[in-house]
């Protein structure tokens, strides 16, 4: 059951789905703009941006080298943006923070700076090469008069990728927010030998990608708005021979606090350096979530996917430490 609240209200938001350019800081926050500028012009007031909007996401040396610092022109830029809209605007990049560190932090900014801030929990395969993992319960509070849309008082909760797709993800979340902001940088099955099979494999990937928002949405109780990355993407893959060639499988979309899709954008590339935004109403507050799931992913894996989450990892920490983590950063 998720009975209405008294606090509950319509606020129009915004999902960006961006084909971006691996590494290119400048081009993807130029092409972030333009949707945003879009979003806002179709009334959004609420606009979420995918996860690693800055970069993309690969296992890329222009990829691992392209950490900003959280007080620099990006952050700079975010909080312009809100404060031309009077909007409050999400999304991750990587940030390398005073202790040298590398997260995949999850900003949200309203007009007056940065309200919150929730860096992702667990490094997806590859990613461990990035960054470090998070530790926070991913529960901001939205300060009064923020912006006018929101109800106050208002909780979000910040969700990125195979976070959506995780137990403890819920616990933290379900029954204390009232409005999900994710985003995802969620990459394909490549096409290997035997084709059928990784084909077959693929297929359960990309309709994993597309549901894990509504899902997640039903679990917590509570409206999600999930911003992703589309087109193609290539890099070396860690600990192993060849290269890997793929696509991210998109997933942009905004789904109500029971699960349903309110609107959604097909995952079509476009061409690198571009966003488009999906808008739409959504009723912002908190239900009554349903018990969590006892397993511990929300959604089964499969073999290739389980494989390269524990060799990924163990390849990719042995990358973090040698070329990312610095034990002073000035």
């Amino acid at each position: 059951m998720n009975p209405t609240s008294p606090h509950d209200r319509t606020v129009r938001c915004a999902a960006v789905q961006l084909h971006g350019v691996l590494g290119d800081v400048a081009a993807n926050v130029a092409a972030c703009r333009t949707a945003v500028e879009a979003a806002v012009l179709d009334g959004a007031r609420v606009v979420v941006l995918p996860e690693f909007f800055t970069t993309g996401v690969a296992y890329r040396l222009d990829v691992a080298t392209a950490a900003q610092p959280v007080d620099g022109w990006v952050t700079d830029t975010l909080h312009r943006w809100a404060a031309d809209h009077q909007i409050l605007i999400s999304g991750s990049m990587l940030i390398r923070d005073a202790d040298g560190d590398v997260r995949n932090a999850q900003l949200v900014v309203g007009p007056d700076g940065l309200v919150g801030r929730h860096d992702k929990d667990l490094p997806t395969m590859w990613e461990s090469a990035l960054y470090t993992n998070g530790a926070d319960n991913g529960r901001i509070d939205i300060p009064a008069r923020t912006i006018d849309a929101l109800p106050t008082p208002v909780t979000v909760g910040g969700a990125l990728c195979w976070e959506l797709t995780r137990r403890d993800t819920v616990r933290r979340l379900a029954g204390h927010v009232d409005l999900v902001l994710a985003g995802s940088g969620w990459w394909s099955v490549p096409e290997w030998t035997p084709r059928p099979v990784f084909r077959r494999w693929e297929a359960a990937n990309a309709e994993r990608a597309q549901t894990a928002p509504g899902l997640f949405a039903n679990l917590v109780a509570a409206p999600v708005v999930h911003a992703a990355h589309v087109g193609e993407l290539t890099s070396r893959l860690p600990g192993q021979p060849g290269r890997y060639r793929g696509h991210y499988e998109g997933g942009t979309g905004i789904w109500d606090r029971t699960g349903a899709l309110v609107a959604g954008l097909p995952p079509t590339s476009t061409c690198p350096g571009t966003a488009t935004p999906v808008v739409a109403d959504i009723t912002v507050g908190r239900g009554t979530p349903p018990p969590t799931p006892d397993r511990y992913w929300l959604t089964r894996r499969g073999i290739i996917p389980t494989y390269a989450w524990h060799w990924q990892r163990l390849w990719g920490r042995r990358f973090y430490r040698a070329h990312v983590h610095q034990e002073t950063y000035q």
